[in-house]
């Protein structure tokens, strides 16, 4: 079930953010997994975020702002299910997202925005917080 997450959720969100990153983001420098983790409150409350909920406990998230896909995460044990998909579906259909930039380095989440109807329009050397993680910027 898909549901609006609250301020009492962004614990559980850390902890399924933490689970996905350090088993796809394996580019990432230590130091910088644990900036962007510190991180995660601030950037929770300048998105729209839902939550994917299986047996009242929260597997998966994302956030959305301004049409643009900020974020989604599948906690680890619960990849390849599907529930991405419909995350990204529900944002594509009901929140008008139509943009999302990846970390070129994580293979897996491009090859899963380009098999949802996303295509490369453009790309970044540098990640928004100026680190040296190239984006690319998809767009449907």
């Amino acid at each position: 079930m898909i549901r609006e997450i609250n301020k009492t959720d962004y614990l559980q969100l850390e902890k399924i953010w933490e689970s996905a990153v350090s088993n796809t983001h394996h580019f990432l420098k230590k130091e910088d997994f644990l900036y962007y983790k510190e991180q995660l409150p601030v950037y929770f409350d300048h998105v729209k975020l839902l939550g994917f909920e299986d047996a009242d406990s929260l597997i998966g998230f994302l956030g959305v702002a301004d049409g643009n896909l900020e974020m989604l995460f599948i906690h680890h044990d619960y990849r390849g299910k599907g529930i991405g998909k419909k995350l990204a579906g529900y944002a594509i259909n009901h929140l008008k997202v139509t943009k999302v930039d990846v970390n070129e380095q994580n293979e897996q989440a491009v090859g899963f925005y380009k098999h949802i109807g996303f295509r490369i329009l453009d790309r970044s050397e540098v990640d928004g917080q100026g680190k040296e993680y190239p984006i690319l910027h998809m767009g449907l």
